[in-house]
């Protein structure tokens, strides 16, 4: 077999493979469940779920980790898989931001702007791409890998490419899963005809169809016959419904009744073996009896009009067969019918990889069934996740950008009795492997841990401290924590550090020290709001800034692109009474980020940094479930700021608030109330 090398595909003469670490998923929203089926859950893990309590599956994590993570369960389980992997550095990672209408005025001074690749996104690519051809190479041939073991042996992969590097691929592909499974290569034309180019342009993509095995599922798809062909081939009856006719016999051997003469016609003259032949698409129209008797199919048949004599009536019968009986025109290779979303389509998202629901929907058709699995990692907008929703398949789809998660969150929320689904990440398992990976010595976790937390402090700039259990750096008169990785920052965390602050105050380390920061990659839900109280309290300035994912990327780490946020502040306001409970949004305050200043200045109302909010009207330490939400769509720019709960029974309950801004960040506020 012919084989294509590339730098980095052997080691040792070996060929390098795919990470194979299995973590577990953290479900970290459940969106659209009935409380009776979270009663129900309650108890059970989400790890290893039964078949009858499927939930659909939007993952938020590295597609290095994901796919490893999903094949103890489904190895062997996938029935079709759609990837459309990075082939463009930018438009794979940018998205446009919309920013919703000021509620007061109803109007919006900004409306958009792009919100450029986010670092880890950057980053993501970059491990594509960083050695240029060669990496990628790896890269994808690692991620084929795994493909092909999570597919069922009855299963289908198609890969979405285009020029760029489509041939090399194909060649990776026919090394994992076999030059005879190559089943096609679909031409889509994604533009029309372009006069920008000094040589031919570029407007078609490149999509490859492999199978696991030869025994694949299979439904031909079709499209309308061309007015030529129907011109050519059908006429108008007295009602303009366009038709053709055809014999009623056919050559072969004669079963029983077949060749029987009927009303003076006789099969057996126009030929030897010739017989009655009724065809199938007339077979809806006829009763029991006609089914295992041809002359009584003929009888019912003329009495139904399907029937026409030729030279009137002294000619031999043919059948009717109308144009819009027919399923169309197979469909080819080729497809030029439809091509990539505008701006202004009634489908769009405003995401720029987004793909046309029609292309997914004809791949989703053909190679699999109601029911069966469909994964795609490269998320993106969602669409293939949302056509297997629509089309009745189950779904699994993941991406490392937080925007697309949040993206097709909503655009499943917009679909007309979409199921139940989850959102996961593989959050702090994913961390440990990391600090175990980055950080050597796991058998001793106490020199692992101050070595985690020296590097965190460094990538902050600020300076290590030893022999503290809270304070671990201290940058600018401000003293240092940093979270554990496996863990959220609570407020009994903050309080600690707090008091062990205040013993150091005077000392050497501490001799300016007016204030901590408070590094965490987590939070726990009332930091914001009890902790700061506290800080407060204690004449401490303290301030909470969220390590971002992109300290597990090296090379962000090298080329130092780390920058901690402070988180988002959320004001909230619950009334309840008569077996009523809501919650208005009050305030929400987000700090400096990647939104333009231009476009900052134009924000004329805190609530137009809020994309979508939720409430879980009885959260209990668990799963946050998604019970009421507002969003922003094209359609409808504005979001309600009042959540009502018009069936809630007396008792105490934790209500808790998820907002998620323009750029898809979350910020969480749990309420403690009382309903009488």
């Amino acid at each position: 077999m012919t084989e294509l090398i590339w730098e980095g595909k052997y080691k040792d003469d070996k060929k390098v493979t795919p990470v194979r670490i299995a973590l577990p998923f953290q479900t970290i929203e459940t969106i659209n469940e009935s409380n009776d089926v979270r009663e129900k859950q309650r108890g059970f893990s989400f790890d290893a779920p039964r078949e009858a309590e499927w939930r659909n599956r939007l993952i938020w994590g590295d597609k290095k980790y994901v796919l490893p993570s999903l094949l103890p369960e489904f190895a062997g389980k996938v029935n079709l898989i759609y990837i459309d992997p990075p082939f463009n550095v930018g438009a794979d990672f940018s998205f446009t931001a919309s920013i919703g209408d000021d509620p007061d005025t109803e109007e919006s001074e900004v409306g958009e702007f792009t919100k450029e690749a986010s670092i880890i996104e950057q980053k993501a690519y970059r491990d594509t791409w960083g050695k240029g051809l060669d990496s990628y190479m790896q890269w994808f041939y690692e991620s084929a890998l795994l493909l092909k073991e999570l597919l069922a042996d009855d299963g289908a992969i198609y890969v979405h490419l285009d020029w760029h590097v489509g041939h090399y691929a194909k060649v990776v592909l026919d090394e994992v899963f076999g030059y005879e499974k190559f089943r096609n290569e679909i031409v889509w034309r994604r533009t029309t005809s372009r006069n920008d180019s000094n040589t031919y342009n570029h407007i078609h993509d490149q999509i490859f169809f492999y199978t696991k095995s030869d025994n694949f599922k299979w439904t031909t798809q079709y499209t309308p016959y061309s007015q030529e062909y129907l011109s050519s081939n059908f006429k108008p009856d007295k009602q303009g419904r366009l038709y053709r006719d055809s014999p009623l016999t056919a050559p072969g051997t004669r079963n029983g009744l077949s060749g029987k003469p009927w009303k003076g016609t006789d099969p057996n003259k126009m030929g030897k073996g010739r017989h009655w032949a009724i065809p199938d698409f007339v077979r809806y129209l006829l009763s029991d009896e006609a089914y295992k008797n041809p002359i009584v199919a003929l009888d019912e048949l003329e009495k139904c009009g399907r029937i026409i004599w030729a030279r009137e009536g002294k000619g031999r019968p043919n059948i009717i067969q109308y144009a819009d009986e027919m399923p169309g025109v197979g469909l080819q290779s080729l497809w030029t019918s439809f091509t990539a979303l505008s701006s202004n389509s009634k489908e769009s998202v405003n995401y720029e990889t987004q793909k046309p629901e029609l292309l997914l929907e004809r791949i989703i058709k053909a190679s699999s069934n109601e029911g069966d699995l469909v994964l795609d990692c490269f998320c993106g907008s969602g669409t293939t996740a949302a056509v297997a929703e629509k089309l009745g398949r189950r779904w699994i789809t993941c991406d490392l950008g937080r925007f697309a998660i949040h993206t097709a969150r909503k655009r499943f929320l917009g679909i007309d009795g979409v199921k139940p689904f989850v959102v996961q990440n593989l959050g702090k398992y994913e961390r440990q492997q990391w600090m175990d990976a980055e950080f050597e010595n796991p058998a001793d976790r106490f020199e692992q841990e101050k070595t985690y937390k020296h590097f965190i402090v460094d990538l902050y700039n600020a300076k290590p401290l030893d022999g503290y259990i809270w304070l671990h750096g201290a940058k600018a008169g401000k003293m240092i924590h940093v979270g554990s990785v496996d863990a959220p920052v609570t407020v009994e965390d903050i309080k600690a550090t707090i008091k062990e602050f205040w013993r150091l105050v005077g000392t050497e380390e501490a001799a300016r020290s007016n204030g901590i920061d408070f590094l965490g990659w987590d939070f726990a839900f009332d930091v914001n709001e009890t902790a700061a109280h506290f800080a407060a309290a204690n004449k401490i300035n303290a301030s909470f800034k969220k390590i971002p994912r992109e300290v597990l990327e090296k090379k962000a780490v090298e080329q130092g692109d780390i920058k901690f946020y402070e988180l988002a502040s959320l004001d909230v306001e619950t009334t309840s009474g008569n077996s009523e409970l809501s919650v208005t949004l009050k305030d929400f305050i987000i700090p400096p980020d990647d939104v333009p200043e231009e476009v900052r200045g134009k924000i004329t109302h805190w609530s137009q940094w809020i994309d979508y909010w939720a409430v879980d009207w009885n959260y209990r330490d668990d799963t946050f479930h998604n019970e009421w939400q507002s969003y922003r769509t094209k359609k409808e720019p504005k979001i309600d700021l009042t959540a009502r709960n018009g069936d809630v029974k007396p008792g105490k309950y934790t209500v808790l608030v998820k907002v998620i801004d323009i750029l898809g960040n979350d910020t969480t506020k749990a309420v403690e109330v009382e309903v009488n």
